[in-house]
């Protein structure tokens, strides 16, 4: 266990490949366990319930080289997705994180007003912690939520692909169609398991385009 953090403080995102909710102890990558994006986020909260962060406009990406012995990424062109952009673009974005949850609430703004426009469901492997940031991974399966309570899945169609790829398991894919099954029913309820207040926050002046 770290050190709790401050607000404003900037932490490190690591994605690392192979993090995952369930043992596949059939599978074995190259890939498991690199580092293949990494950003800055500032901690907004940071309580033992929850973990309230912000990756700020402009914030600049670090896209680390695959491991030795391999010359790609398991992913289309060898590169990881956001490689065709080198920075967060628009407006920053929230994400509201509890300890244990494979899952994050993304709140997105637009405009020039900034108008909130909608919350993300990013399925992503729970957050660890580690000396000045913590790992996570996306699970490629999203929802969107909009504020009239309509909502549409995302990625859901890729999934079979990510296991050809590499950067999913058989038991990894079964998982997520458990997780397809709940929070679509959830969400048909009109269930908002998140603080919904969030939407009216606003960030301090100056968060913008930190880097690594």
């Amino acid at each position: 266990m770290t050190r709790m953090w401050q607000p404003g403080e900037l932490v490190r995102r690591r994605e690392l490949l192979g993090l995952s909710p369930v043992a596949d102890p059939e599978h074995t990558s190259p890939w498991d366990g690199t580092v293949w994006l990494e950003l800055p986020l500032y901690v907004v909260v940071d309580e033992p319930d929850r973990l309230v962060t912000y990756l700020a406009p402009e914030t600049m990406f670090t896209f680390p080289s695959p491991p030795a012995g391999t010359d790609r990424w398991p992913a289309p062109g060898g590169v990881h997705p956001w490689s065709g952009r080198d920075r967060w673009q628009g407006h920053g974005c929230l994400m509201l994180h509890e300890p244990g949850a494979n899952h994050a609430i993304w709140h997105f703004w637009s405009g020039e007003d900034r108008v909130f426009s909608h919350w993300y469901v990013n399925l992503q492997t729970a957050f660890v912690r580690t000396a000045d940031g913590f790992d996570s991974q996306d699970l490629e399966l999203d929802f969107i939520v909009w504020p009239d309570g309509s909502w549409e899945m995302k990625d859901y169609e890729l999934l079979d692909e990510r296991v050809a790829e590499g950067r999913s398991t058989p038991a990894l894919r079964t998982w997520l169609e458990e997780q397809k099954g709940e929070f679509s029913a959830a969400l048909d309820r009109g269930d908002r398991w998140w603080d919904t207040s969030w939407a009216e926050w606003e960030p301090p002046e100056g968060w913008v385009g930190p880097a690594l």
